[in-house]
C-alpha cells in the first residue's frame, strides 16, 4: 500500500516550490552521494565480520 500517483505528484510539487529548481539537483547528488557511502560503510563492515568469523574458525 504506497502511495498513490496524484500522491507522488503532489509532493514533488512541494518539494520543488521549497528548494526551487535549481537546488534540487545538489539536493539528489548529496543525497545519492550520502547512500553511497552508507552503502560503502555496510559492506566493509560485513566483510570485516566475516573475516573475523573465518579467522575465529581457523583458530578453533
Amino acid at each position: 500500500m504506497g502511495p498513490s500517483p496524484v500522491q507522488i505528484i503532489l509532493i514533488a510539487l512541494v518539494v520543488l516550490l521549497l528548494f526551487g529548481g535549481r537546488k534540487i539537483p545538489e539536493l539528489m547528488r548529496g543525497l545519492g552521494q550520502g547512500i553511497k557511502e552508507f552503502k560503502d560503510a555496510s559492506n566493509k563492515d560485513d566483510d570485516s565480520k566475516s573475516d573475523k568469523a573465518s579467522d575465529d574458525n581457523k583458530s578453533k
